[in-house]
């Protein structure tokens, strides 16, 4: 079984010296007061605010704590706000308002890859940064883009895991988040590519969509199992689906019968893993996207970057990094999780 390095996750306390608390659209706001401060446009104003898909998501949790952390090392101010579920409509009002307010940079995942990009327009004529983390807009949208792995090697290692466990052959289905999720369009793109160039009897019968929602994942999963009853496979390259996947096949007849892959996180998957409901997953640390992102947005706030290609910025624990084509920062490989090494992980 593959299995790529690892680098320690840490998602240490981050001091919070004062909190702020702001309702928008009844969605909460957590912002705890470190420094930086200063007029947008500012050098010295290290404001940044993450603006994940939507809050509650374990995902987002993870990769939102690493960006907390990292500004916490150079003493900026953190916060984070989102919308409930992943709309692109949400998060628009928020980039309004933090624009008003005055960040210093915006860290966003996006919803879509064109809707925001009014706003981010706005946003950046106003001088504040805007780096996208895990989900991209278009790329003249915003200054630079943390993408967590290449995007064909996302897509690989997720036909390759279900591939390996299915014998190569069979029907399989792909349960996704929103349709419109840049991200996850992009690898199944590169995975329909990969299936028909490299797996012919490997058969992808549909392509459905759970929101990022456990309930509407897990509902979505049943349905294509009384669609399909003789399917072989199931990949879910989102947290949030693969742990509803695995929920559901965990209890059910299909348990053992229905490989499930995708992208997931450890601690979300460790029962599954355990019991033998999934045999393995892949996923990049999310804690070092966010993390890696706040060093981006600090880099564009100091004015040591701009975010053309070549450019260099430090990424604090994670080393120095150069930005690529259109404004992508590629952090590195995703792992492979299985029985064997899943102890070794807690994020």
């Amino acid at each position: 079984m593959m299995f790529l390095k690892s680098r320690t996750v840490r998602l240490g306390a981050i001091a919070v010296l004062a909190a702020s608390v702001a309702v928008l659209a009844g969605c909460t706001t957590t912002a705890p007061d470190s420094g930086g401060g200063g007029s947008t446009g500012d050098a010295s104003n290290l404001s940044i605010t993450f603006l994940p898909k939507n809050l509650g998501n374990p995902y987002f949790d993870t990769s939102d704590k690493g960006g907390a952390d990292a500004i916490a090392e150079f003493k900026g101010t953190y916060a984070e706000v989102g919308p409930a579920t992943g709309s692109p409509d949400g998060q628009v009002s928020y980039i309004n308002t933090l624009t008003q307010q005055g960040v210093g940079a915006i860290a966003i995942s996006a919803n879509d890859p064109t809707a925001l990009c009014d706003a981010i327009k706005d946003a950046r004529n106003a001088g504040v940064k805007v780096v996208t983390y895990d989900a991209d807009t278009s790329a003249g949208c915003r200054d630079m883009f943390i993408q967590p792995a290449d995007a064909a090697g996302i897509a690989k290692i997720q036909v390759d895991l279900i591939a390996d466990q299915i014998g190569d052959a069979g029907k399989v289905a792909i349960l996704s988040a929103t349709a419109n999720a840049t991200n996850q369009n992009a690898w199944i793109d590169l995975m329909k590519k990969d299936i028909t160039a490299n797996h012919p009897n490997i058969d992808l019968v549909d392509v459905v969509y759970g929101d990022d929602d456990d309930q509407t994942s897990f509902d979505k999963t049943a349905a294509l199992l009384q669609t399909y009853p003789d399917l072989k496979g199931i990949i879910s390259p989102t947290t949030v689906g693969i742990a509803a996947a695995a929920r559901y096949l965990q209890t059910s007849d299909f348990k053992g019968k229905v490989a499930l892959t995708g992208l997931g996180t450890p601690n979300q998957m460790r029962d599954y893993i355990t019991d033998g409901t999934v045999t393995s997953f892949a996923l990049w640390n999310p804690a070092d996207v966010g993390y890696l992102a706040s060093y981006a947005a600090k880099a564009l706030i100091e004015g040591g970057i701009t975010g053309k290609e070549g450019d260099k910025f430090d990424g604090g624990k994670l080393g120095s990094f150069t930005v690529g084509p259109d404004g992508v920062v590629l952090l590195g490989d995703p792992y492979v999780f299985d029985k064997k090494n899943i102890g070794d992980f807690h994020f």
